[in-house]
This record gives structure tokens, C-alpha cells and sequence, in this order.
């Protein structure tokens, strides 16, 4: 009865929201169509085809990995991200991430909730600061898909013990509690982060870091599975390629749009976003061919991602040369921390941390190496000093704030599955289906 209960009142709370909408004047005012890029337009809708296709291969990437009885349900946790972050976005997402600023100037911390409520004033027409050549409301769209695929990330961390209710109500405390005020800080043109100097091209410390980080702060609150200490091998290694091929493409989107024009920028970042996935592929299987492991198809596809990491925060702002060194690095970084993990205590069931979080990481330094002009390299320190310190606050910021929202979750719906749901897995304890072919297999 109480279980039923929660899920009425979910009901009704999106019921009141879509009630609410119909009142909310559009406000569109004086559009400005005069500027309209017909080539930038066609690119920046490409652009956010492309990144939402990332989550569906994320999903496949993920449910690969899991275990068979977790494979629905770990494909799920993105899957719903789709849907839970993008009505989100439309009511206050967007606004508090790219709305008026609050804060002094030169160091806003998030914006008005109430700018862009409902998408009031996002329209057909151009915006001087984020779509000066093409409709504002691609530009909402395009920012929306980075906010899907962010928690979506996070939930390999604890894939096979997380309660589905928990799950979507973490979801949303993180989205405008953590996510849209770190695309404050660093994306909006009052951002202090953004004002410091600190590059983040296409969403390394917006994206990636924050879900490393909040993926360790997950790992250690739900704690360690029953069966942590099993080996146990991937579900489908096809799913697995295939997410890692639908996420090579669709981060084409990712990087190359975040030039957020078709211009000579987005085809630096093309180019560097392939090169640098390429190099950390190849990177990660002779490095394990090196300490005696056979080359594998998951660890192809694991360095492959971790490059597009590592490349994201660079990716407009570097040279080819640079990118393969960034892959390269990356790749021998991440796979190492992999191998510390699974030595550890810590139960990050699909290494999100090691290959998202340090993947973040090492790209966001190394922008700050290799910039174009700005860089270490160039002889400038200023901007590699800000990004160490953007490191710390960001670090800080996303784990103890994402330990702070699984603890008001928790207080709220139990995050942690019960012993008899984790044994015979998410998938029928929480959804009353199963992947039959591997189900019946693993439990044959």
C-alpha cells in the first residue's frame, strides 16, 4: 500500500506540472530571426541527435557489462533519464543552469529557476550570448542531452543494488543540485569558473568529473554487494560494442556541437574527439597485451570511451598531435586505476570512477597543458593553476554534495535493495521481467 501510495503521488506531482504549463505565458517578446545561420541551425539539430543517441548506447554499454539479472534494470537507469530529466529541463533545469545569474558579477554560482520557467522565453529566435546564429531553443535542446547522459553515467557505479524509486528522486536532486549549478560555474558568461579562465570545451568537469565523483560518492554509501567478492564475466560483449559504437558516433555531437557552429572549431573538435578515442583503444589493449592479459573486445571498447573522455574538455582548444597524447595517457591512467580498484574495498561495479572520473580528470588537466596559446606548454600557468583549483572545488562540490543528496534519498525511499531483490536481481525484484536467454543461463 505505501509503495502504491508514492506512486500516486509522483502521478499527481507530474500532473500538476503539466496543469502548470498551460498558464505559463510563453513570453517570447521580440524575437530576433535576423541572424539565423541555416548551415549552423542544420548542424546544431544533427548535433542533438547525435548526443541523445549517446544514452541509448550507454544503456547497451552498461547492460552489457551487468550481470544477466540486472541487464533490464541497469538499461533502464538510462533509459528513464530520457524522460525524468527532460521535463526536468523544460520546467527548471535549463534556467537554473543558464538563467540569470545569481551570485556577484564575474562569479555567478546558478541561475534565476524562474528566467527560462517552463521555457518561458525559449523560442524560435537567436540568443547573443548561447545561439547567436541559430534558434535558442536548439541551444536548450542541445544542453539538454549533456544533462540526460550525466546521472545516467553515474549509475553503473551501483548497478545491481540500487531501488528504482531512489534512483529517479536521486536523479532529480542531482540534476538541480549539482548538475545545472556546475554548468553554471562553468559554461554561463557570469560563471566564475568560465571567468577564471577555467576551458571546458564540451562537458570534461561538467560532465565527466561530476559523474566520477558522484559515482564514488554512490559506490561508498550503498557499500559493497553480496556477491562483490565473485568474479563474474560481462553479460553480452555484443552490447557492449555496440554501446561503445553508438557512443563513438554520437560524441561526434557531443564535441564537434559544442562549437555550437559549423565552422573550422567543431571540425577541430571532429577530428580531435576521433583521433584521441582511436589512440586510447589501441593504448589500452597493448597495455594489457603488455602485463600479459589477452587483447578483448571490452577492453577495446572501454579505452575507446575513456578516450572521448579524456578529449571532451580539449577537444576545440588543442591539435591533433596533442589528442593522441591525450588518448594515450588517458588510457594507461584509467586502466591502471581499474586495476587498483578491483584490489580495493570499493565496489564501483563498472568502474565509473576510474574510467569517467579519471578520464575527466587527466582531460582537464591536460587542456590546461595543451591549450592554444593559453596552455602550460605556451609558457602560460595562470590557466593550468586555476584548472588544479577548479579540480579541488569541483571534486569537493560533486562528492560531498552528491553524498549529501543520497542521504536525503535515503530518508526519504531506501536507496539499498533488500538481500532476497539483489539476490534473484533488479530486474524481477523491481521491474517483473527478465533478459530470458542469460537469465536462464546464469541460473541453469
Amino acid at each position: 500500500m505505501k509503495k502504491t501510495l508514492s506512486w500516486w503521488l509522483i502521478l499527481a506531482l507530474l500532473v500538476i506540472v503539466a496543469f502548470v504549463g498551460l498558464f505559463i505565458p510563453t513570453g517570447l517578446g521580440e524575437q530576433d530571426f535576423s541572424n539565423i545561420d541555416t548551415g549552423d541551425t542544420a548542424w546544431m539539430l544533427t548535433a542533438t541527435g547525435l548526443v541523445l543517441l549517446m544514452t541509448p548506447g550507454l544503456a547497451f554499454f552498461y547492460g552489457g557489462m551487468a550481470q544477466p539479472r540486472n541487464i533490464i534494470s541497469t538499461m533502464l537507469q538510462s533509459f528513464i533519464a530520457m524522460g525524468i530529466v527532460s521535463v526536468l529541463w523544460v520546467v527548471v533545469g535549463f534556467s537554473i543552469a543558464f538563467g540569470e545569474s545569481i551570485g556577484p558579477d564575474g562569479f555567478g554560482l546558478f541561475g534565476n529557476p524562474f528566467t527560462y520557467f517552463m521555457f518561458k522565453g525559449v523560442g524560435g529566435g537567436t540568443h547573443p550570448d548561447f545561439a547567436p546564429t541559430f534558434p535558442f531553443a536548439i541551444f536548450a535542446m542541445f544542453q539538454l542531452k549533456f544533462a540526460i547522459i550525466t546521472p545516467a553515467l553515474i549509475t553503473g557505479s551501483f548497478a545491481g543494488r540500487v531501488r528504482f524509486r531512489a534512483y529517479m528522486l536521486f536523479m532529480v536532486l542531482f540534476i538541480v543540485f549539482i548538475y545545472a549549478p556546475l554548468a553554471h560555474w562553468t559554461w554561463h558568461p557570469n560563471g566564475f569558473l568560465r571567468n577564471w579562465g577555467v576551458l571546458d570545451f564540451a562537458g570534461g568537469t561538467v560532465v565527466h568529473m561530476s559523474a566520477g565523483f558522484a559515482a564514488l560518492a554512490g559506490a561508498i554509501f550503498l557499500g559493497r554487494r553480496k556477491d562483490a567478492s565473485k568474479e563474474f564475466k560481462p553479460a553480452n560483449i555484443p552490447y557492449i560494442l555496440l554501446g561503445a559504437g553508438m557512443l563513438w558516433f554520437g560524441w561526434f555531437g557531443f564535441n564537434a556541437g559544442s562549437a555550437l557552429a559549423a565552422d573550422a572549431v567543431a571540425a577541430t573538435a571532429l577530428v580531435n574527439t576521433n583521433t584521441a578515442s582511436a589512440a586510447a583503444m589501441l593504448t589500452w589493449i597493448f597495455f594489457d597485451a603488455a602485463q600479459g592479459r589477452k587483447p578483448s573486445a571490452v577492453g577495446a571498447s572501454i579505452g575507446l570511451v575513456v578516450g572521448l573522455v579524456a578529449i571532451t574538455p580539449a577537444a576545440g582548444f588543442v591539435n591533433i598531435g596533442s589528442s593522441v597524447f591525450i588518448g594515450v595517457i588517458a588510457a594507461i591512467v584509467s586502466n591502471y586505476s581499474i586495476t587498483l580498484r578491483s584490489k580495493s574495498r570499493l565496489d564501483d561495479t563498472l568502474d565509473v570512477f576510474p574510467a569517467h572520473g579519471m578520464g575527466g580528470i587527466v582531460g582537464m588537466l591536460a587542456t590546461a597543458v595543451f591549450a592554444n596559446e593559453v596552455g602550460l606548454i605556451h609558457g602560460e600557468i595562470t590557466t593550468f593553476l586555476y584548472h588544479l583549483l577548479a579540480l579541488v572545488i569541483v571534486g569537493i562540490f560533486t562528492f560531498g554534495g552528491s553524498m549529501l543528496m543520497y542521504k536525503i534519498t535515503d530518508m526519504i525511499v531506501p536507496m539499498r535493495i533488500s538481500p532476497h531483490g539483489e539476490k534473484i536481481g533488479l530486474d524481477m525484484s523491481q521491474h517483473n521481467e527478465s533478459y530470458n536467454i542469460a537469465y536462464s543461463n546464469e541460473n541453469s
